[in-house]
Parts: C-alpha cells; sequence; structure tokens
C-alpha cells in the first residue's frame, strides 16, 4: 500500500456502541473516499467476517480491527488493535473475559439514575443495544437524549456520565499488558488510541508509551477524530520520538453523534510511518 492514502482504521458498528450495521459502514467508507478500512468495534470481534466481506463488495482494502479497554493508572485507555488473526482462540478468550463485567456496571450505572429521578435508564439504554455484553455509557446517553432529560449525547456525558456524576460507575478493565499480548500473539500490531483524550500528566503519559512499547505495542494514533489540529502535530512529534508507527481514524459512531465522518480526516504527516506499511501482509 502506498504511504499516503485515505485510510480510516478506527470505527464502530452495532455489534458495540455505533448505529449503523458493518455493511452501512463499508458503504458510508467507501462513498468517502477511503481506500483501507477498519471495523474496531469495542472489546468485540464479532462483526470481522462481515466488514471485511463488506470493505471487498465496496471495492476497499480491510485490516481486521477492535478497541480494547484498559486500565492504566487509574484511568480507561483504549488500545486498538489490528491486522490480527479474527479467529485467534486466545484473543477471543481474553475479549470475552473483558466483556463480562459490562453488564453488573450497567446496572451500577441505572442505580444511580435513579437515585437523581431518571428511572428505568437499564432497560431504556438496552433498546440501544445491538448486543447486550456490550452495553456501554454510550447507549445510556442516547436514551437519556431520547427521554428528554438532555439535548444530545455530550450533554448526557456531562451532566451523568463522568466521575463524580450520579450515572458514573468505574470498571476495572483488562491490563495494558494482556490487551498488547491478545494482539500481538494474534499476529496483529497494538496502537494506543486517541492519545490525546486521556487525562494524564506528562510523566504517566510517558510512562504509558514506554510500558507500551515494552509489552510490544508498536503505534499510536496521530490523525484521529479525538484529536485538534494542534495535537496531530503533537503526536506526530510522540510517535518520531518513541519510534512508533502513525494510524489515522475517524472514530466514527453514528452520523448524529461524532465529530468527523469516515475518510474526512487530514492525511498522515509524511514524516511518519504508516502503521499500514507495518501489516502489508495482514491486508486484505
Amino acid at each position: 500500500m502506498p504511504s499516503i492514502l485515505n485510510a480510516d482504521l478506527h470505527c464502530h458498528s452495532v455489534v458495540s456502541d455505533g448505529t449503523l450495521t458493518p455493511e452501512a459502514l463499508a458503504e458510508r467508507a467507501a462513498g468517502n473516499g477511503v481506500e483501507l478500512w477498519a471495523l474496531t468495534d469495542h472489546d468485540e470481534i464479532g462483526g470481522q467476517h462481515r466488514a471485511a466481506a463488506a470493505a471487498h463488495a465496496n471495492g476497499m482494502k480491510y485490516l481486521t480491527g477492535t478497541e480494547i479497554s484498559v486500565t492504566f493508572a487509574n484511568e480507561t485507555v483504549h488500545i486498538v488493535g489490528l491486522g490480527f488473526d479474527p479467529d485467534d482462540a486466545g484473543m477471543k478468550q481474553g475479549l470475552l473475559k473483558t466483556r463480562g463485567g459490562r453488564g453488573a456496571r450497567a446496572q451500577e450505572m441505572s442505580e444511580g439514575l435513579a437515585k437523581v429521578g431518571i428511572h428505568g435508564a437499564y432497560e431504556g439504554a438496552l433498546r440501544f443495544v445491538g448486543n447486550p455484553e456490550l452495553i456501554s455509557r454510550t447507549h445510556f446517553a442516547r436514551f437519556l437524549v431520547e427521554s428528554g432529560a438532555c439535548k444530545d449525547t455530550h450533554e448526557v456525558f456531562r451532566k451523568y456520565l463522568t466521575e463524580g456524576k450520579p450515572g458514573y460507575v468505574p470498571h476495572r478493565w483488562a491490563s495494558l499488558k494482556d490487551a498488547v499480548h491478545w494482539i500481538t500473539d494474534a499476529k496483529g500490531i497494538a496502537v494506543i488510541a486517541h492519545p490525546g483524550r486521556y487525562k494524564f500528566t506528562a510523566n504517566e503519559e510517558y510512562a504509558l508509551f514506554l510500558e507500551f512499547k515494552a509489552h510490544g505495542g508498536r503505534a499510536i494514533e496521530v490523525v484521529t477524530g479525538s484529536h485538534a489540529p494542534a495535537e496531530y502535530i503533537e503526536y506526530a512529534d510522540k510517535a518520531l520520538e518513541f519510534d512508533f508507527a502513525a494510524s489515522r481514524g475517524s472514530d466514527f459512531h453514528s452520523p448524529d453523534e461524532s465529530h468527523m465522518d469516515l475518510g474526512k480526516l487530514p492525511l498522515l504527516p509524511g514524516k511518519l510511518t504508516p502503521v499500514w506499511e507495518l501489516l502489508e501482509d495482514r491486508i486484505r
């Protein structure tokens, strides 16, 4: 693959917390000029074969993908896996274990919201869930918008679903080491998703990058829908500093909710090594 191309290697379908099917996402991506695509549902790879078939039907190249939730320095960090074997037993088992804690967490979130007068949130959130194992804050946010409690999902997170608010419940995810090893053992490459989004000090971020690299992580997202333009430059420099390859992805969830559409990001800066250059033999 050429080093400069319209690659979108981060988005979500109804298999996790997106609103479109893998097939509809593929059609939208192709329509926006995407040449290389990956579906990266949260802690789930059940949509991978559908996504690959849909990519090929729409004339795109495809890389397998997922986005794994990990806990690092008491923060939730997301690690994207690209180019792995979607039938790898170790990865399937690891992701199944990670998903297991979501149901109990969702019930606690509902109880917290009920204490401030918002009742039936768990049942309401379930109406927006394609995969009950992956019920998340996003599904609660959609219910609260539908019920009129908030005008949009951004207001929901601000008022109810972040730390210190009534519907926030922390969750202990996989370890950074486990997530990176599941990906690399399945012949994929691990990528730190949207590093600019985490509330780390400079020292904590440095520690994250060092530990990630020590476990075999090889790339970070530089150009992503969760970064401001100044952060494209900042994390391009960090990629060079730590000798990481660079990834690019919109983090698209929904036509109505996402800041950035599939395939509409700026291209990666030319001085970086695109992650797809490390995955030539895994592109289908």
